[in-house]
């Protein structure tokens, strides 16, 4: 049986993913906080870019709130053609296709697979078909800059609407998946 994975983004109004500091203002409360309680409660491995895992490898290890606590000692799977030798924090070196990483990841017993980024990350294993469900909050911002998650190098690609919700912060909590008339990118 295939382990579920998943990959939740933030978003702007016009799809910008990247830097959510700049741009998430105030607009995180209890709902948003219960939608990632729910996800981390039955994620046992966490994929990760190289450059989210170093922004996050050099901040959460000391960090004391309920997403640390499932962070740090989360298993977790850097992708990246960069960093070489052991690495701290949990984390191994996913070496070779990413792709072919996660498929063979997804048949190994655990629990569910979280994809946390970055964008390319996300965008490309959510195209080749290996998330079960994209989750996006957006946040009612238009942002002047920053990469989307799926820009216009991305053929039209459908997908279906699982679920959506409205928080009490003001965002747009939808989960999707992939159409079962998409082929993988």
């Amino acid at each position: 049986m295939t382990r579920k994975t998943t990959a939740h983004m933030f978003s702007t109004l016009n799809g910008v993913a990247e830097h959510p500091d700049r741009w998430q203002f105030d607009s995180f409360g209890p709902d948003e906080m219960q939608g990632m309680a729910e996800m981390t409660a039955a994620t046992t491995d966490l994929v990760l870019g190289r450059t989210v895992w170093q922004e996050w490898s050099g901040f959460w290890p000391g960090a004391q709130d309920p997403f640390a606590e499932w962070v740090n000692p989360v298993r977790k799977h850097v992708l990246t053609s960069t960093l070489t030798g052991e690495l701290p924090w949990n984390s191994s070196i996913v070496a070779g296709d990413p792709a072919e990483y996660l498929e063979q990841l997804r048949q190994e017993p655990g629990g569910d697979i979280a994809i946390a980024g970055g964008v390319e990350t996300t965008r490309r294993l959510v195209l080749a078909g290996l998330v079960d469900e994209l989750t996006l909050t957006i946040h009612p911002v238009i942002a002047g800059e920053g990469r989307r998650l799926f820009d216009d190098s991305v053929t039209t690609t459908r997908l279906r609407l699982l679920s959506s919700t409205q928080t009490r912060a003001g965002n747009i909590i939808a989960t999707y998946a992939l159409r079962s008339d998409t082929a993988a990118a």
